[in-house]
């Protein structure tokens, strides 16, 4: 199966893309790519649920139920122009009957997108301007297109990128000390930027991670009212984007965030969930909920490849407060994630 970038033209020749204002079809074109069926192929079958919007640009596509023929879709025709088959679960099978050419959008991603389009007053590039060509739409469009702001109210979406400030820094410009109070939540909009955390054996800094355009950081001292982790330095010329903590935890982290009490969690994880405990290995080696696994709320980044996307985390520390972080962390980055209410010593009745 081959692909293709797409374009904002052939975008904007379908409904209802073509209702998107311009520069926010621009972002979008930017994530999407025309792909290819061969004939007998199947682009998806009768009681399929995933959520994807299906556009054909060429090619006629058969729609079948139970095996019957009961329509077709020809790209280029009025009734290509819309969504094909666009009920959930899927009614229909579609095959190509002969070379297919084709989009997939994300639905989720494509209904904040569209939502957010017509609830705000700006086009996505008005906002604060961009530096460089494409660069506010990218940044943006990455932060539309992850599960956690799909939870987020469009209200919300708008404030917050009306509510960020613009911040320019040369490298080598620290944005955020480790120890340093938490004041703001960041979004990298241009160059990359290192994380590193000092320790009593490295007074230099142990290296946690590089941070790229789109990525988001400083959310934990936000969440836990504790000191900045680790510092966030600029390794060249670049810019973020920063929202203050009080619009953080009002229009980002309440929203995102699903509390559970000690017998819902209890039910998630009698439904195969896992429980998820974030504080560190001295006190969960003291006391810990069986079959409980550890990760520490300042590794929880760096273990985020070792979780099961399937599997539904509920997060716990003492009380909440460091649980409540690692759980935006993990719903940030597109897992079901909860978080205990009161903690491990809460009462299960």
């Amino acid at each position: 199966m081959t692909e293709e970038q797409t374009s904002v033209d052939l975008l904007g020749r379908f409904s209802p893309l073509d209702g998107l204002k311009p520069d926010n079809l621009a972002a979008l074109a930017r994530k999407v790519q025309v792909r290819e069926l061969s004939p007998g192929q199947v682009l998806f079958n009768e009681g399929d649920t995933e959520k994807r919007t299906f556009y054909v640009v060429s090619g006629v596509l058969e729609l079948l139920d139970q095996g019957n023929a009961v329509g077709t879709v020809e790209g280029g025709t009025d009734h290509a122009r819309n969504p094909v088959a666009p009920v959930y679960p899927r009614r229909v099978t579609a095959k190509a009957r002969d070379r297919v050419k084709f989009m997939s959008i994300d639905s989720d991603l494509l209904d904040v997108m569209l939502t957010w389009d017509q609830t705000g007053q700006y086009e996505v590039s008005e906002l604060h301007g961009a530096e460089e060509e494409g660069g506010n739409e990218d940044w943006m469009t990455m932060l539309l297109q992850t599960k956690a702001f799909h939870k987020i109210p469009p209200a919300n979406i708008q404030a917050i990128f009306m509510r960020m400030q613009q911040i320019n820094y040369k490298a080598g410009d620290v944005i955020i000390k480790q120890g340093a109070e938490g004041d703001y939540f960041y979004v990298l909009t241009r160059g990359s930027a290192l994380v590193t955390r000092e320790t009593p054996l490295s007074k230099n800094g142990i290296k946690l991670a590089e941070l790229h355009v789109g990525d988001t950081f400083g959310e934990e001292a936000l969440i836990s009212d504790a000191k900045r982790n680790a510092t966030v330095t600029m390794e060249n010329d670049g810019s973020v984007m920063r929202l203050g903590k009080d619009d953080f935890t009002k229009l980002l982290n309440e929203p995102m965030l699903e509390w559970v009490d000690r017998s819902q969690a209890e039910s998630i994880i009698a439904q195969g969930g896992q429980w998820l405990d974030v504080r560190l290995p001295s006190e969960f080696e003291n006391h810990h909920l069986d079959g409980a696994a550890n990760i520490p709320l300042y590794f929880i980044r760096l273990k985020l490849s070792t979780l099961d996307e399937h599997t539904q985390y509920v997060v716990c520390c003492d009380t909440g407060r460091r649980s409540s972080a690692g759980a935006y962390i993990l719903s940030e980055r597109g897992f079901s994630a909860y978080v205990l209410r009161g903690g491990i010593e809460s009462d299960a009745s």
